[in-house]
């Protein structure tokens, strides 16, 4: 069993700035998988940013130029750099862990899910 743990959400104007960290449970963080995803109200929950073992990336087309994620192994974390933030990105986020190689974009492909941070962007 893997336990999540997100935090640094919060409310931003937009064109700011925010940090979210992920902090998992487990010896064996680095062989995870990690992906960042978001709900907003009303909509469903959509995939934001992947990040394999290997450290390869992918992002939503939505998020890409503006969101960087990136892990630490050494933390048991991994990170979602947010800059230039949107109304449009309000939502509570999520990260997840997947057990498999390569990157991984589906919900259904990811094993463990936190609980969520809220994250408001105001115009």
């Amino acid at each position: 069993q893997v336990q999540l743990v997100e935090s640094g959400g919060g409310l931003v104007q937009a064109g700011g700035s925010l940090r979210l960290s992920c902090t998992a449970s487990g010896r064996t963080f680095s062989w995870y998988g990690l992906g960042w995803f978001r709900q907003a109200p009303g909509k469903e929950r959509e995939f934001v940013a992947a990040i394999s073992r290997s450290s390869v990336t992918d992002y939503a087309v939505s998020v890409k130029g503006r969101f960087t994620i990136s892990r630490d192994n050494a933390k048991n974390t991994v990170y979602l750099q947010m800059n230039s933030l949107k109304p449009e990105d309000t939502a509570v986020y999520y990260c997840a862990v997947h057990l498999d190689y390569g990157l991984r974009l589906k919900q259904s492909e990811y094993n463990y899910w936190g609980q969520g941070t809220q994250v408001t962007v105001s115009s």
